[in-house]
């Protein structure tokens, strides 16, 4: 599989778990609000339109005005007196987040309805009745609500320029959506989208009714209210809910260019009507639910106690006159500046602290109407534009990750993230609108780190597992451990060890091999090593080392061992059986002659610059291969050296002599290892025997005596190596004599 075909797959399922992960209901949650939150607290406050206004209903207004401190209790005649200086002030709009659907003194009552009938532009809003829902059985049925409007008592519901609802959730709850058409009531208009076409025919009644009449003629009396209106609050919402109808589905599509928002510049509207007109069409255009684009804290939209609309005259001095209201929206309802006189009606909001004040419901409803007018609403993307951007930022991230190497994937994947949460913030800041951010930084880059780091640690594993299958043949188990896993001590990695090693040479070979082809012969010493190979590993050793027809395996323990001393030993008989089975190509017969020799040696790795190989070091090792060389002058097959036989057990051996061997300062006593104790007979152990005796008379230097004595162990029990060797320097030394001291050690001149 082709390293681009792997990034990609991982770049599929990064994506793939992004969308699943979304999909499900906590990934949905943190994107709806950690996302937003995300967003709002990086870009922080920000200015609120100058049109709007909060007229605060608060302690310290029924303190300053001597009245209860509930709202519901106070006189509707300050209700009253309030519109009035709200309309002579020349305010556009004005809507109450209070509920009048409990009739009072008549007085009272009229008076409202009297001051609502003059200033003619006076919206209330509708009782919000809650109900849970419950089976036969009296269970709750999960968490839903049936949402229900109560309208004002009839004098101050006719009174009204319109009546809408306003709903929201129970307190404590964060808000981040409003219904700008409430599909609980069948798609009524809500209290900021009222307040807002109320205002739009306020500000540009002459140039709307003209544009309407222009795109729409057949409809003209439905969607142009007449003069009347002012005093049929049912009539601007059914004009609401028609327009709402003709820019959604209507029979008559938008061609006019007055109504192309796109071409609207281009009408000769005052700028400010026209972006007035364009931004109700985009309302009556839009969903029926709506996100909020907070401004910022609690009272970030300009806040004017009730007391100083309602006296502006006690306004303390150097204030800004209350009175400032030509041509702005007023909303007036609850709305505490302090956290102590929070009456339940405060809710939780990005810009919210712990334990802070939430922002009221009066200033929701005017932060919605404020969205309108602005057009800057949070518009998230579509919902299969969001699943592609989760699908195709999987799947780009995934894919980088997993092509570039570690440390590239980690700064390329960091930078990339940055740019995109600069690129969505830049959208959220400038246009308003939210694509997803956290499952793509917060969830899919980890998976995605994650995810490549699983895979490549199953690749490389796997490559090291061939690696090490590889090295296995050449190098011990052990040492292909460590190089596996930290091949920086190279170099410096050598330890003194107990070791024996056993050397085979094969005889004839350099005959054997000028008379094969070169694949011929590699061929053929292939088979030869696996029979040498066999016995070495099932009895513990280690091949170290293979030259030519030459071999020299290890058995390495911290200190003497006689369990492998006994597995050396074994391995070398093990050798010698299974060669004499051989069957070599016609003509070619072999004849393996095995040294072992033991003591402490140097393991480890041997070499320089680029080259090194793992091997022991030491004098053990070349006296192995000295003792393996005498082999060819005693005809034998397997020679021991006197601290190996002195180690053995259960083997039977017989000194063979006393040797300085090529190129060493001290003589070595050399046994030969003629097979295991418990399968000798009678004839072996008679030829050790007959050996002791005739070697006994060589040593002794009587000549004669040891000449008749090889003789006989040759004539009793057929050829012998060792006595042909010894019966042919005793007749070399018949006319000499040695020292007394003389112990029969032999000067070997030549390999």
């Amino acid at each position: 599989m082709s390293m681009f075909l792997k990034a990609v797959i991982v770049g599929v399922l990064t994506g793939l778990l992004g969308l699943i992960f979304y999909l499900t209901p906590l990934g949905y949650s943190l994107e709806q609000h950690a996302g937003l939150d995300f967003f709002f607290k990086l870009r922080g406050a920000r200015p609120a339109p100058a049109e709007v206004v909060v007229v605060s209903i608060d302690k310290i207004s029924a303190e300053r005005l001597g009245l209860p401190d509930n709202p519901e209790k106070w006189p509707r005649t300050i209700h009253a007196q309030l519109i009035d200086n709200l309309s002579e002030a020349g305010a556009a709009v004005i809507a109450f987040d209070l509920f009048f659907n409990e009739e009072r003194e008549a007085t009272d009552d009229i008076a409202l309805a009297t001051a609502m009938i003059k200033a003619g532009n006076v919206v209330l809003c509708e009782y919000l009745m809650k109900d849970i829902p419950i089976d036969e059985s009296g269970n709750v049925l999960g968490n839903l609500q049936i949402v229900r409007c109560v309208p004002p008592i009839p004098v101050l519901a006719k009174a009204a320029y319109a009546v809408a609802c306003f709903p929201l959730p129970i307190v404590p709850f964060k808000v981040m959506q409003y219904w700008a058409f409430s599909p609980a009531a069948g798609g009524m208009p809500t209290l900021p989208v009222v307040m807002y076409q109320g205002y739009s025919l306020k500000m540009a009644d002459d140039e709307l009714s003209q544009l309407l009449a222009r795109a729409y003629p057949a409809y003209t009396g439905k969607l142009v209210p007449g003069e009347e209106t002012g005093g049929n609050s049912q009539e601007i919402r059914d004009l609401v809910r028609t327009m709402r109808k003709v820019f959604t589905r209507g029979p008559v599509p938008v061609p006019n260019k007055f109504l192309d928002l796109h071409n609207l510049k281009n009408s000769g509207l005052d700028p400010k009507k026209r972006q007035l007109i364009a931004s109700l069409i985009k309302m009556y255009e839009g969903a029926d639910s709506r996100y909020l684009n907070f401004y910022g804290p609690p009272r970030t939209i300009k806040t004017i106690p009730y007391y100083q609309v309602l006296k502006p005259n006690k306004t303390p001095a150097g204030s800004e006159n209350p009175l400032e209201f030509k041509n702005k929206a007023v909303f007036v309802g609850r709305s505490e500046n302090i956290e102590s006189e929070k009456k339940n009606d405060g809710y939780l909001t990005t810009f919210s602290k712990t334990g802070g004040i939430g922002i009221s419901g009066v200033e929701i409803a005017a932060t919605a109407f404020a969205n309108l007018l602005e057009d800057s609403a949070i518009h998230p993307l579509p919902y299969r534009a969001k699943l592609a951007v989760i699908l195709g930022w999987g799947i780009a991230i995934g894919t980088l990750c997993l092509f570039l190497a570690r440390d590239k994937a980690i700064l390329w994947t960091a930078g990339i993230a940055v740019l995109y949460g600069w690129a969505v913030y830049s959208q959220f800041a400038q246009q308003n609108t939210w694509y997803p951010v956290i499952i793509p930084l917060f969830f899919q880059v980890p998976i995605a780190g994650i995810a490549t780091l699983v895979w490549k640690y199953v690749e490389s594993n796997r490559e090291r597992q061939h690696i090490k299958k590889a090295f296995a043949y050449y190098l011990p188990h052990e040492v292909v451990e460590q190089l596996s896993t930290d091949a920086g001590h190279l170099k410096a990695d050598s330890k003194l060890v107990y070791g024996t090693c056993l050397c085979t040479d094969a005889k004839d070979y350099t005959t054997i091999s000028e008379t094969m082809e070169p694949a011929e012969l590699s061929s053929f010493m292939n088979r030869y090593y696996e029979i040498l190979f066999g016995p070495i590993r099932n009895h513990g050793g280690v091949v170290s080392n293979v030259v030519g027809d030459s071999m020299m395996a290890l058995w390495v323990t911290l200190n003497a061992d006689q369990a492998s001393y006994g597995e050396a030993a074994s391995a070398a008989l093990d050798i010698v059986n299974a060669v004499s089975r051989f069957r070599p190509p016609a003509n070619i017969k072999l004849w393996t002659r095995i040294g072992v020799h033991t003591g402490h040696i140097m393991l480890g790795n041997i070499g320089a610059f680029d080259h090194y190989e793992y091997r022991p070091v030491g004098d053990i090792v070349n006296t192995a291969s000295r003792i393996e060389g005498l082999n060819k002058y005693l005809g034998t097959r397997i020679l021991l050296s006197e601290e190996m036989h002195e180690q053995l057990e259960g083997f039977l051996t017989r000194r063979v002599g006393k040797f300085l061997l090529v190129g060493k300062s001290k003589p070595i006593v050399v046994y030969e290892l003629m097979g295991r104790l418990a399968e000798s007979d009678l004839r072996q152990e008679r030829r050790c025997a007959f050996f002791s005796e005739a070697y006994s008379a060589f040593r002794n230097q009587l000549w004669g005596e040891a000449i008749q004595r090889f003789n006989e162990l040759i004539a009793t029990c057929g050829e012998d190596g060792p006595s042909l060797f010894y019966r042919k320097l005793c007749q070399q030394y018949k006319t000499m004599h040695f020292e007394d001291l003389w112990d029969g050690m032999i000067n070997m001149v030549s390999k």
